[in-house]
């Protein structure tokens, strides 16, 4: 990367900011879900790597103006997990084992907030979740964090009784006539999602991993459904609601496309 960066390297790469980047570090980050998504390993080692990449292209620019290298991310990163991980790297007689990966994750939480202290950041529970994670992954990981300190429901059926409550004030919105109240579906229709969010949590799932996938088996049930119409001599835009649904239904009995 020093050796793109320099004089006789490429002109493209010179040209590069931490700002310029940001598109790419998130194109990576997504294509390496996918091929975790899809357990292909062959994709994931070069995503993998691709991701590595564009962690090291950052690092090269940082370097370039005095910040720090990417070994001094590296030995951070090390630092923190040791930091973070007393009742493995301890040892010491005042470090409580922790026996269950729940017991875990309050530790951490509670070890990030004396950090935030030390360094002057914000100490309030919820700070540092970052403004720009996907809406759906910073809901989840709101919850978890005021789960830490016992904010939460009891079992995934109260939050499925929360929900009900909420696509109650949600249907509120929309009146018989078919018009919306306007004031009050963006509110109404954030706090359905907030709830669906903390269901997800509840029940083990991660919100951005299960709404992916089920884009992707939309996309392979409609593609098929498309397939199915205009191999018929038919377009779709011309089929009505109820020749669609009676075509999604076939669709969705063939083990090729649900397999």
């Amino acid at each position: 990367m020093a050796t793109l960066r320099s004089p006789e390297g490429c002109p493209w790469d010179r040209e590069q900011t931490i700002d310029s980047l940001k598109p790419f570090v998130l194109e990576e980050t997504y294509e390496l879900l996918e091929a975790i998504d899809q357990h292909n390993h062959t994709a994931l080692r070069e995503e993998l790597g691709d991701f590595l990449f564009e962690a090291v292209f950052v690092a090269q620019l940082e370097s370039e103006e005095g910040h720090f290298t990417v070994a001094d991310a590296v030995r951070a990163v090390a630092d923190k997990l040791v930091r973070r991980h007393p009742h493995v790297f301890a040892r010491a007689h005042d470090v409580a084992p922790l026996e269950t990966a729940d017991q875990v994750r309050v530790r951490w939480e509670e070890i990030k907030t004396e950090e935030r202290g030390v360094s002057g950041a914000p100490t309030t529970l919820l700070g540092g979740i970052p403004q720009g994670l996907p809406a759906l992954l910073r809901a989840h990981q709101l919850g978890a964090r005021a789960a830490s300190v016992g904010f939460d429901w009891d079992r995934p059926a109260a939050v499925m009784t929360k929900i009900q409550e909420e696509v109650d004030e949600l249907r509120e919105v929309v009146n018989r006539d078919g018009s919306v109240d306007e004031s009050r579906r963006e509110e109404e229709m954030g706090d359905l999602l907030f709830a669906i969010a903390n269901l997800s949590r509840k029940l083990g799932v991660d919100p951005e991993t299960a709404l992916r996938k089920a884009s992707v088996k939309f996309t392979r049930r409609f593609t098929a459904m498309e397939g199915r119409i205009v191999a018929s001599g038919r377009r779709v835009r011309d089929l009505s609601l109820e020749e669609l649904e009676h075509e999604w239904q076939l669709v969705k009995l063939e083990p090729a496309v649900d397999g």
